[in-house]
């Protein structure tokens, strides 16, 4: 009789994917996918669920933050950052969603019985998911506050804020199994993407 195991591991294959804010995650899954690995993101997974749902983050934090059906991200995103009371709530309510959409493909990954990632910017500061491996995205503070400031078109306090609604790089760096180093060039990130293959498989 053939054993179900799946369901007592539902992430035995699964790696954790994660980093700060501008730390250049998506980079490294664009490039993990490259080097044919399967890759799950929780922040699309946001985005869609959130649009998904637009009538009840109206119902939540009022209507000025849904047009069109669609959550306006960016004005969402303004209380959210300032105001723990209102991201405790966003994330009451929307984190259960994400880990049912994320089991639910991780189940089919699983069948192929080889390494995938999960991409889950909260994964140490929300603790939700049994993953027994994880790769931390790792660049200095500095430069992570440089780089956002420039992806986002925000000022130095701004940035300070978001990076510091997160867990401090350093702990996450020390917390993980495998650490990329993007803190220098496109060519060295790549380099560093060779290594972790190399590991893993």
């Amino acid at each position: 009789m053939v054993q179900l195991h799946m369901n007592n591991q539902p992430f035995k294959h699964a790696i954790a994917l994660t980093g700060g804010i501008a730390t250049g995650k998506s980079t490294v899954c664009s490039l993990l996918k490259l080097h044919g690995f399967l890759t799950i993101d929780a922040d699309t997974i946001a985005h869609k669920l959130l649009d998904e749902n637009s009538a009840a983050i109206a119902l939540l934090f009022g209507e000025q933050y849904v047009a069109n059906n669609k959550v306006l991200r960016k004005e969402l995103g303004k209380i959210i950052f300032s105001n723990e009371e209102a991201k405790r709530k966003l994330e009451a309510f929307i984190h259960p969603l994400i880990k049912k959409q994320i089991e639910k493909e991780a189940k089919i990954f699983e069948e192929q019985e080889k390494p995938y990632f999960i991409d889950i910017p909260l994964f140490f500061e929300t603790m939700h998911y049994p993953i027994s491996r994880s790769v931390v995205v790792y660049t200095p503070k500095a430069l992570e506050i440089e780089r956002l400031m420039k992806r986002d078109h925000i000022s130095y306090d701004e940035a300070l804020l978001k990076i510091s609604n997160q867990m401090d790089i350093e702990k996450k760096k020390s917390l993980a199994t495998f650490v990329i180093d993007n803190s220098s060039t496109l060519k060295h990130l790549q380099q560093e993407i060779e290594n972790l293959k190399e590991k893993l498989l």
